[in-house]
């Protein structure tokens, strides 16, 4: 579906009209820990504090300088970041130290503070604190380092500012979340970002009044642009909470949405599918879910049974089955691809698995070799989709499997820092010359109908014995082994033997403690073990060469909980798992929050 817009490139001038027309009206709600209301921004309150923080900024900084914003989710976030697109300055949202922080996690600042120089450092830190992390991260010693507090003071008083971004100016950079390598800052300008955002506003229906409910992290790309962004475009309000009060507690984001009403709220498939795994029946009283008209699930993959569940786990408590909105998009695409339509059910294919892994999406009946697929739908706002031989860049018919492309006029201008990157991604030609240039997304999937389906990231692709294997089909086999299986955290990858030969399939998971002696949490291992070979031989004809079974923080994620599979790759070369026993803790955290 192709349309066009006239609306603002620059969200700032969108969101100046709605606090004109609005300046009483909610634009911000957080909700506390506890699942209590915290604090509400007004749209007066949001265009004062962009106001003074853009101002305070201007003392320091000059356009197109870059500022570092670690900061937890909260009120904080918003002046600041939107502080930065006022006064010109590039703002980077970034993962916040926190205590105990993994190496990992601060391998990831410093690269990320290496690569975009920041002059500046929004952040609560107290002064031990902030030089703590200085010393951690050396790349941010010679930076200022100031407070949305004192950006405030600083910018009280100041008189009106001279500048005002263009459509061409770069708004942010948008790090991506490292799945397959290490974070790389997309560079998004204000043109793309207001472009996406009214796709996103035509694509999910959103109106203005739109009540919606996030939980994803701010700086992470559909937790910024998505529950962040998205509201403030159409006029709404957006009622947030921190990733780990809905971890903690999952019935809290339905409770949010039930009391505030709201129309709009998502995130990746494993969010929904805590739903169902850790929401009791006593937890729903007085639940009502009927308001909800757009579910969005936005994660790599999304699993056809996830949505089956919670549309029956929570039907009784209003959800209609309709409301659930499979979408796909990443942080190269500025976010938003494809989605399909607001007002109906998903789309579902099922397709011959053995045909799927030869790169041929043939439909089925047959329930011995069937695989059920989710679309994630259509194009939108002259967005541009084509499936791509990876190797030969030749443009692939329907029902074939590719590299997805992507087109359009708001894909971002490219990699900070990194013109031979940016070139290699944001700039592919078919081979035979015509369109473009295309972003490469290293997504694989098909189009079937005009919609796209979505199969996997190329990188982790897993061939062995001259096979093709989707690592997540692997994965949710070897969730469903076991009782003792924790959903959502296992990881299948390919090694090569100690010949430098044949590939060899390992699945790290993270599976329930066994309690008892000895003698018997080993044969619970082994038990687990066991299931998983035998699952996955059963249902995917390859044999597992090893079973690494870990706690849950031993299975790295990205911000939009992810698995991180090269990381467990890596980490199990290294010998940081013990082979077919339970691994120590890795030095990680679990992203999820």
């Amino acid at each position: 579906m192709t349309t066009t817009t006239s609306s603002p490139t620059v969200l700032l001038d969108r969101f100046e009209r709605h606090a004109e027309r609005q300046p009483s009206a909610p634009a911000y709600t957080f909700i506390a820990d506890d699942g209590s209301k915290q604090a509400t921004l007004s749209y007066g309150d949001v265009h004062a504090e962009i106001h003074r923080v853009a101002t305070g900024l201007r003392t320091r900084l000059r356009p197109g300088q870059r500022a570092l914003l670690l900061l937890p989710e909260g009120a904080d976030f918003i002046p600041a970041f939107l502080g930065c697109l006022r006064a010109g300055v590039i703002a980077v949202p970034a993962y916040p130290p926190m205590p105990g922080d993994s190496q990992q996690r601060m391998r990831t600042l410093r690269s990320i503070a290496a690569d975009c120089e920041p002059a500046a450092v929004i952040t609560p830190l107290g002064p031990d604190e902030a030089a703590a992390v200085r010393g951690m991260v050396p790349e941010l010693a010679d930076a200022w380092w100031t407070s949305v507090a004192g950006l405030r003071e600083a910018g009280d008083g100041g008189g009106p500012l001279a500048h005002r971004p263009e459509a061409d100016d770069i708004a942010f950079l948008q790090y991506t979340s490292g799945s397959t390598s290490l974070p790389k800052g997309v560079t998004v300008p204000h043109r793309a970002l207001a472009h996406n955002e009214e796709s996103i506003r035509e694509a999910f229906g959103h109106e203005e009044g739109l009540v919606g409910v996030g939980w994803l992290p701010m700086f992470h790309d559909m937790g910024l642009i998505g529950n962040v962004l998205q509201p403030l475009w159409v006029g709404g309000h957006s009622v947030m909470m921190s990733p780990m009060t809905f971890i903690k507690r999952p019935v809290r984001w339905l409770r949010a949405i039930s009391d505030f009403r709201a129309a709009s709220s998502g995130g990746p498939n494993f969010g929904f599918e805590m739903c169902v795994n850790r929401i009791r029946e006593a937890d729903c009283e007085g639940l009502d879910l009927s308001s909800w008209r757009v579910a969005y699930n936005g994660a790599e993959p999304v699993r056809e049974r996830t949505l089956r569940e919670f549309a029956d786990r929570f039907a009784p408590y209003g959800f209609d089955p309709a409301a659930a909105y499979p979408c796909y998009g990443l942080a190269e695409a500025t976010l938003l691809v494809t989605g399909g339509s607001p007002w109906d059910t998903p789309t579902r294919l099922t397709v011959d698995e053995e045909a799927l892994r030869a790169g041929r999406a043939e439909p089925t009946e047959s329930s011995d070799t069937a695989r059920t697929l989710v679309s994630s739908g259509f194009t939108w706002q002259d967005r541009e989709v084509l499936i791509v031989d990876p190797d030969t860049a030749e443009p692939l018919e329907q029902g074939r499997v590719g590299e997805i492309w992507i087109g359009g006029p708001d894909l971002p201008s490219g990699y900070w820092n990194k013109p031979d990157l940016t070139a290699e991604t944001f700039a592919a030609k078919p081979v035979s010359g015509g369109g473009g240039p295309y972003l490469r997304s290293g997504d694989l999937g098909f189009l079937h109908n005009g919609e796209l389906y979505v199969t996997g990231r190329r990188k982790d692709l897993i061939i062995v014995g001259g096979r093709n294997h989707y690592p997540q089909d692997l994965e949710l086999t070897a969730e469903e082994a076991h009782p003792a299986m924790r959903s959502g955290y296992v990881a299948a990858f390919a090694v090569e033997d100690a010949d430098g030969g044949a590939e060899r399939l390992v699945v790290v998971a993270a599976a329930r403690k066994a309690t008892g002696d000895a003698d018997a949490v080993a044969a619970k291992e082994a038990e687990v073990g066991r299931a998983v070979r035998s699952a996955i031989a059963a249902e995917h004809g390859i044999t597992v060469d090893d079973v690494v079974l870990v706690g849950p923080h031993a299975v790295p994620k990205t911000s939009s909980g992810k698995v991180q599979r090269h990381a467990c790759r890596a980490a199990y070369l290294r010998g940081a798992y013990a082979t077919d026993t339970p691994a120590p803790t890795l030095d990680t955290k679990d992203a999820q929050r």
